[in-house]
């Protein structure tokens, strides 16, 4: 591997082998939202000081972004300053030692598929990501339902969250680095996807994945059957 990027990506992936700092890490990514560093320090059980040492390290080497803001909604006189606040960045961190340019050849692929048309593409797209969806999940431990399916979706990396309705959202796209180019393709994989994770984790008829794309979440989510249900949490 070389040149600067592959340099700097191992430098900031190698921050992470510490053990508050990745659990801070992973905190605030979880939070979804900005966070400042007396809500992280206290969340943690750990120093202000510390968090913020940790938080600027993960910053500094883009893992997270940081910005000024005011953390009270509060305008004007009184309002008190700005805080630090800190979310997951948009860049991507890859290491692969020897090189690998798997994002090369799936952009390759999806180029290629694009130009056989749309008809043909869509039937074969829906039936190899559905049965790649269904194959996660029947080999994925537990009982069929809605725990087995959130286990298959946090595998697969699509970071599963669920709001108060029962809805889950994903607050991450696997394929992300595919989206600004084949955004059709690789919505439509998602989906077909989903649909087989959750017809094989039996969560089915509870949870019906559904295209909704949200800024800062991927394409795809699941719908409860019963909107407002009182479902709690993953």
């Amino acid at each position: 591997m070389t040149g600067k990027t592959a340099s700097e990506d191992i430098s900031a992936i190698r921050l992470l082998d510490e053990t508050v700092r990745r659990r801070l890490y992973d905190w605030v990514v979880a939070q979804g939202r900005p966070v400042g560093r007396d809500e992280s320090a206290r969340e943690l059980g750990i120093g202000r000081a510390l968090a913020t040492f940790h938080l600027d390290r993960l910053a500094s080497v883009g893992l997270l972004e940081a910005d000024y803001r005011r953390l009270t909604g509060k305008r004007g006189p009184g309002a008190g300053r700005p805080a630090r606040v800190y979310w997951r960045a948009e860049r991507e961190f890859t290491v692969s030692i020897p090189e690998r340019r798997y994002e090369r050849v799936a952009d390759l692929f999806a180029t290629a598929l694009e130009r056989v048309g749309p008809v043909v593409v869509s039937d074969l797209l829906h039936d190899v990501a559905s049965r790649l969806g269904e194959r996660l999940a029947s080999e994925a431990p537990g009982k069929p339902g809605r725990r087995r399916l959130v286990t298959v979706l946090v595998e697969a990396g699509y970071e599963p969250v669920a709001e108060p309705d029962g809805t889950i959202r994903l607050r991450n796209c696997p394929f992300h680095v595919l989206v600004e180019k084949h955004r059709s393709l690789v919505c439509a994989a998602n989906l077909a996807m989903a649909q087989g994770i959750g017809d094989a984790s039996g969560a089915g008829a509870d949870l019906t994945p559904f295209l909704n794309p949200q800024p800062g979440y991927c394409c795809v989510a699941f719908k409860h059957a019963l909107p407002n249900a009182a479902v709690g949490g993953l």
